[in-house]
């Protein structure tokens, strides 16, 4: 075949498959979501039946794991929103808060309503989503225990995408890892420097900075808003100067100098690949595809370019460069 029909055939297969993506985003989303999360806390079982715990003990205590993360963070964003809606009467006489309520009395109300509506929609989807994804998790949990007898079997006729499978799990914990620890890091620091500085919910908008963490690149303006526009609002804009200060050379030196060199080797790509995966995974998949970019990449990578022995090319232009500036080789594969 020419390798010019073969291109535009690839190009047109690619189209269908992102927009078929596209039109499921609201069950692939959750699902990669769900499936971030368990292959994140699969060392805990592997560690627990290794301690001859049964295999039920070990799971429930996967299962129970990944459910009181998730309800401490629900706990806190809950409690810290109350706290906000309490504090809202606070505001109600500051002069931005007055001109932004003269700005909304405005709008045509036809155009109010419809925002709300379709507010009030997407959070009816986001509810849904949420549901969807607490089952997935539950039914991913119970069966992580046999993720090695399913590789196996896949091993018996195809042993190459065992190893790809097999790569993908071992980067993306890596790369959880790494986020993790850093985006913790990140989440103390921001929480005693907004605590020290007057500025209210600050657990809350630490919360938020070590989600945001997960966000390549842009994460950082995300984590930062909230607090900055709280900042402003209650002393003015020399606090809210401080908090974008400080922000701003923390991120420089944590998220932008130190946790790139570790997060690119993590995940075996460049900054640049990493960065148009932002884009284009967010614009697929919508918000939590700005969440999972990374990881979905990985997954593409192994399946279509590790798998592919003429895809050398490739994956030299998606791997991060050696600081020694010699050919980078591709990391061995372990089954851990």
């Amino acid at each position: 075949m020419p390798r010019a029909l073969t291109i535009l055939l690839g190009g047109a297969a690619a189209v269908v498959v992102v927009a078929g993506v596209r039109a499921v985003a609201w069950l692939v989303a959750p699902a990669m979501l769900a499936l971030l999360v368990v292959i994140a806390i699969s060392p805990v079982h592997r560690w627990l039946r290794g301690r001859g715990a049964p295999p039920w003990l070990a799971t429930l205590t996967v299962v129970v794991l990944v459910y009181g993360v998730l309800a401490i963070v629900a706990v806190t964003v809950v409690v810290s929103g109350a706290r906000l809606v309490a504090m809202l009467p606070e505001f109600a006489r500051d002069e931005l808060v007055v001109r932004a309520s003269e700005a909304i009395n405005g709008v045509d109300r036809g155009q109010l309503v419809g925002a709300i509506g379709g507010l009030l929609t997407e959070l009816t989807s986001l509810t849904t989503s949420l549901v969807f994804l607490l089952a997935l998790l539950l039914f991913l949990g119970v069966e992580v225990g046999w993720a090695g007898a399913r590789l196996a079997e896949i091993a018996v006729d195809r042993p190459q995408l065992r190893e790809a499978l097999i790569e993908f799990v071992r980067r993306t914990r890596r790369y959880v890892l790494v986020t993790t620890v850093f985006g913790f890091v990140v989440a103390v620091l921001d929480t005693v420097a907004l605590a020290l500085l007057g500025i209210p919910l600050a657990l809350l908008w630490g919360v938020l900075s070590f989600v945001t963490n997960y966000i390549p690149n842009i994460g950082f303006l995300l984590g930062v808003a909230p607090p900055a526009v709280l900042a402003l609002l209650q002393h003015g804009p020399r606090r809210a100067l401080a908090v974008l200060v400080f922000y701003g050379v923390l991120n420089f030196v944590v998220q932008s100098l130190i946790q790139p060199r570790f997060t690119g080797d993590a995940a075996g790509l460049s900054t640049t690949v990493t960065f148009l995966a932002l884009v284009f995974w967010a614009w697929v998949l919508g918000p939590l595809g700005a969440l999972l970019a990374v990881p979905l990449t990985v997954l593409v990578k192994v399946l279509l370019v590790d798998l592919d022995p003429a895809a050398g090319w490739a994956a030299a232009l998606l791997r991060p460069p050696r600081t020694d500036g010699t050919p980078t080789a591709p990391a061995p594969r372990t089954a851990d």
